[in-house]
């Protein structure tokens, strides 16, 4: 049985891919801060851990490698928004972002990166819209997924030759939290919260597209409608992009 290890496992989208891989007879390992809900069976294993406690994420990856016969595949899906104009920010917040957004995943990428090499498993990075392209009023968050992206695609060639796989899947909007927006002072968020998104998607139709195009070795997944169309505009004229967003602020704000 091979076995995924999923960061944020408890939230909408991670339960989702770990629902779908456990369908396809995968044992999927579930790492969240707060695992309540979940309960551990044949085919999924939950594990409480803040990711950006280096300690804890060691001592919680050091189980998980000697407790299962392999470490298949790495799905770093933990991650929070921010919703907060650059100037009304700080750097605690700024930092904490990354923290949880970059450092997390890079840490556990660093602790997996042998067992996957001898797996010739793979590296599935979620990103999002924002790590490839501008994203107004969240300067911290598409920070932190462009340095993921950049991360992942360098951290590819050098494990090719290990037979590794690092894919990047970027989903435009997944309803994973809509209706329950808490946010910190900072404007920090829990993921799929927001409400300004357009064309959202469910996250059982996220997950099936970020997995299909992970079997096939799709090395970039642009997830949904909106992610696909900015994807294409950010090859073929970023000027353009950068254009429409202001017209779509500005239409947003002479509605209100």
């Amino acid at each position: 049985m091979k076995t995924a290890v999923i960061s944020g496992g408890n939230g909408g989208l991670g339960s989702a891919m770990a629902k779908q891989l456990e369908g396809q007879g995968w044992h999927c390992v579930l790492m969240d801060v707060n695992i309540m809900g979940l309960k551990a069976s044949d085919s999924r294993t939950p594990i409480a851990v803040d990711l950006t406690d280096r300690m804890a994420l060691d001592r919680a990856a050091s189980h998980i490698i000697t407790t299962r016969p392999s470490i298949d595949m790495v799905i770093y899906n933990a991650g929070v928004s921010q919703i907060a104009p650059f100037g009304e920010t700080d750097a605690d917040s700024h930092r904490r972002v990354f923290d949880i957004n970059y450092f997390a995943a890079v840490e556990m990428a660093r602790m997996f990166l042998h067992p996957i090499r001898k797996s010739g498993g793979t590296h599935l990075a979620i990103s999002s819209v924002a790590g490839f392209a501008p994203l107004h009023g969240r300067t911290a968050y598409a920070a932190s997924k462009h340095a993921m992206q950049g991360f992942f695609s360098s951290l590819r060639s050098e494990e090719e030759a290990f037979g590794v796989r690092c894919l990047i899947a970027a989903p435009s909007f997944v309803a994973t939290n809509i209706g329950n927006a808490e946010r910190s002072d900072d404007g920090i968020m829990r993921p799929g919260a927001a409400t300004d998104g357009i064309d959202h998607m469910t996250p059982e139709a996220a997950a099936k597209a970020i997995l299909r195009g992970a079997f096939k070795g799709k090395e970039f997944i642009p997830v949904g409608r909106v992610a696909l169309l900015a994807s294409l505009l950010m090859r073929v004229s970023p000027g353009f992009y950068q254009q429409s967003m202001r017209r779509s602020l500005r239409a947003e704000n002479s509605d209100k």
